[in-house]
């Protein structure tokens, strides 16, 4: 019993388990979001692009590729010092999966309205995804990763500026790929930092003992 009446906030550790279910959570709708983006036709995110393009060319599933790329962005972490976490293995393995899976369960849109409220349901749900699994402090994707891990490699080069130049360059790839860009791309380039932002805040789970970290909405903005 407590004679000061204060109590302690219970450490991260001791929340493993909301932790660990909420990054699942977040993992799995953002593979549900890829799916959507994918029905909408009307563009994707830059990776996204990218991961379709070589999907195309190759054959394997869209889900399948997005694992690969994943895993191989990951490796790119070995010269940058990065350190992954949990969250980190089970974003290469579990988004693309359930991407895989949602795109056999949702058909492709074909009135011009559904194809919009696809479009936007899937930015919205991939900002809230985002949300989920990076405040659930279990480790960030692997493209998250990349782009810390390089600005903090050279220091005279900022997240966001990392951020730019590695999702042009993916960008350019996709397109050069034949992967798909438009309306929902531009969206999403400008809606997702905001709308992270947005959601991040209601979902991250801190640790009382330490002071707030930096906001990793401002990598994404």
């Amino acid at each position: 019993m407590a004679a000061s009446g204060k109590t302690n906030p219970m450490p991260l550790r001791h929340r493993f388990v909301r932790r660990f279910v909420q990054l699942q959570v977040g993992l799995l709708v953002y593979g549900v979001s890829l799916a959507l983006l994918v029905r909408a036709h009307l563009g994707l995110d830059p990776w996204d692009v990218f991961q379709q393009g070589i999907s195309r060319h190759t054959g394997l599933s869209f889900g399948t590729v997005v694992c690969a790329v994943g895993a191989l962005v990951l490796l790119l972490w070995i010269p940058l010092r990065q350190r992954p976490g949990l969250g980190t293995i089970s974003n290469v393995v579990v988004i693309g999966a359930v991407a895989d899976l949602a795109l056999r369960v949702v058909p492709d849109a074909e009135a011009w309205w559904l194809r919009g409220a696809l479009m936007v349901a899937g930015v919205v749900l991939n900002a809230a995804a985002t949300g989920l699994y990076i405040g659930a402090r279990l480790g960030p994707g692997p493209r998250d990763g990349l782009m810390t891990g390089l600005s903090q490699r050279f220091g005279w080069l900022s997240v966001r500026v990392a951020r730019t130049s590695i999702e042009v360059t993916v960008l350019a790839a996709g397109f050069l790929l034949g992967g798909s860009i438009g309306v929902a791309t531009v969206l999403y380039a400008f809606g997702i930092g905001p709308l992270t932002q947005l959601f991040l805040p209601l979902f991250s789970i801190r640790d009382p003992r330490s002071a707030p970290p930096a906001t990793a909405a401002a990598a994404l903005a």
